[in-house]
């Protein structure tokens, strides 16, 4: 471990109650993908709370999604502490389940992911004796898909060298150090309404055409690879008696490597509908890239030695979600995910984070961007193996 301020000394500069408080505004201050006049309102907020715990205020990116907020240590950055603060909770959840703090537990609509995350980040950053090389981004669409965060991200994330995800901890604790590449494929099939009753044989049906390819998609999954193909959400017709002239289905894939997301993409485009008049139509794709496990080589052993040191132990899995740091360590750039809350019920009624790990995971990252700090730059890590 380098030299500067003692990583049991961070821990005892940080303060549970001073990160509760700030929790809370930012929790019940609602921020839903997609809604920009609440994401601008929940940007302000954070911006003023980043003022507050760190002396400077950030500037707010602005994109057609809502505003982006992006602080800078003002030095020669060596690492860029990457999140979001758009939730997938509708506006009005906090009228039913408002931030709140039972039994050491912290509940509310995007607490776990990732608001509480976002706290510890920020308070991470204030205990450290030197912010100059430390980069924050916080952005507004993540949620849907990052595609106007995304030249953002990867151009801090060339500039600072390495990167800390505030995705939320793996269970237990653990940090992400490998996720799947992961995308949505809608398939639209396209037919011809007709009376349901009177003449049904003058229509083309578009829902049954689309119940033919739902096996054919559901059997492009190859488990033994990791692959999943998984047929969600549907839609057809527009009345009990009326043949459906449009079907489509939504379909989320999950992939390990390059040459799978190659396979899907091409047994997508591979499909077609079994009535000659019948037409297809696919769109969207495998978005998030595949983040290998050898983008953490370096920053995942670096974690467990801070953590030692603190007292604690951290381990490193791969899971199936995608989050920004799939683009970063797409680009070549070091990342290590994970580095958010811990806690469960990401997106669910159950959302919730253990109040006791708030100090522990902020020392945590402090720790870490200490230690980059007195590193020098690693240059990109190259193309990312096509196989694990």
């Amino acid at each position: 471990m380098s030299g500067g301020r003692d990583t049991m000394d961070t821990m005892a500069h940080l303060d549970t109650d001073a990160m509760l408080g700030d929790l809370a505004p930012l929790v019940d201050t609602e921020s839903p993908s997609g809604d920009v006049a609440r994401l601008e309102i929940h940007a302000k907020l954070l911006a003023s709370v980043i003022e507050a715990r760190l002396g400077s205020r950030p500037r707010l990116v602005a994109s057609p999604v809502g505003p982006h907020v992006h602080w800078s240590g003002g030095g020669d950055p060596r690492v860029l502490i990457l999140g979001h603060y758009d939730t997938v909770h509708p506006a009005g959840t906090t009228a039913t389940r408002p931030f709140a703090v039972r039994d050491g537990i912290a509940t509310g609509p995007g607490v776990f992911d990732m608001k509480a995350g976002i706290v510890q980040a920020i308070h991470a950053v204030a205990s450290l004796a030197d912010t100059s090389r430390v980069e924050i981004l916080l952005t507004a669409d993540e949620e849907t898909g990052s595609r106007a965060s995304r030249a953002l991200l990867e151009e801090r994330a060339r500039a600072c060298g390495a990167v800390l995800v505030l995705e939320p901890s793996a269970e237990g604790g653990a940090l992400k150090i490998g996720r799947k590449g992961t995308g949505t494929f809608t398939v639209s099939l396209h037919g011809r309404a007709s009376h349901a009753g009177l003449e049904p044989e003058k229509g083309i049906n578009a829902l049954t055409e689309l119940a033919a390819l739902i096996p054919v998609i559901a059997g492009f999954a190859r488990p033994g690879a990791g692959t999943t193909v998984t047929p969600t959400l549907a839609t057809a017709g527009t009345a009990d008696n009326v043949v459906p002239a449009l079907a489509t289905c939504a379909v989320d894939v999950r992939v390990t490597d390059a040459a799978e997301k190659e396979r899907i993409e091409t047994a997508f485009a591979s499909l077609a509908p079994t009535h000659p008049e019948a037409r297809i139509e696919i769109a969207g794709g495998i978005g998030r890239p595949p983040m290998h496990e050898s983008a953490a080589e370096r920053l995942m052993p670096l974690a467990r030695s801070v953590a030692e040191s603190l007292g604690f132990g951290v381990d490193g899995v791969v899971v199936g979600g995608g989050s920004d740091g799939n683009f970063t360590s797409a680009i070549g750039i070091e990342t290590l995910d994970g580095l958010g809350a811990v806690g469960g019920g990401a997106h669910a009624e159950t959302e919730h984070v253990v109040v006791s790990t708030l100090v522990p995971r902020a020392a945590l990252i402090a720790g870490i961007c200490q230690e980059l700090s007195s590193m020098a730059r690693r240059p990109p890590l190259g193309s990312v193996p096509a196989e694990r």
